[in-house]
C-alpha cells in the first residue's frame, strides 16, 4: 500500500514538475504563445487521463484505451514537443523514459497488456 502511494506521489510530482518549468522560463524569456497553448491543452488532457486511471470505477476497456493508445499519443505528439519548445532543459530521451515509467506503473497496477 505504501509503495502504491509513494509511486503515485512520485508520478504526480514528476508531472507537476514538468508543469512548473515553463512558468519559470516565462519569467526569464519570451515564450511561444502557440507552444504554451498546446502545452496547456495537452496537460489538461493528460491530467484527465491520469484521473481516469486513478478512478476505481473506470472500466478496464477504458483503462486499456488510455494506456495503450490515447495517453502515449497525446504525450508524444503534443505534450513533449510543446514542453521542449518552452524549455530547453527537457530532452526527448528523458521525457520518453518518464512516459515509459508512468505507463509501466499503470499497466502493472491494472494488469493491462497492450
Amino acid at each position: 500500500m505504501k509503495t502504491k502511494i509513494f509511486t503515485t506521489l512520485l508520478i504526480t510530482l514528476s508531472i507537476t514538475g514538468c508543469q512548473k518549468e515553463p512558468e519559470k522560463a516565462t519569467a526569464s524569456q519570451k515564450t511561444d504563445p502557440v507552444a504554451q497553448a498546446q502545452f496547456d491543452k495537452s496537460d489538461k488532457k493528460i491530467a484527465k487521463y491520469l484521473d481516469q486511471l486513478e478512478n476505481p470505477n473506470t472500466p478496464q476497456e477504458v483503462r486499456k484505451q488510455i494506456l495503450c493508445v490515447d495517453y502515449p499519443a497525446e504525450y508524444k505528439n503534443n505534450y513533449m514537443p510543446a514542453l521542449m519548445k518552452l524549455s530547453h532543459d527537457y530532452i526527448r530521451i528523458k521525457l520518453l523514459a518518464d512516459l515509459d515509467y508512468t505507463l509501466n506503473y499503470y499497466k502493472k497496477k491494472d494488469n493491462i497488456r497492450c
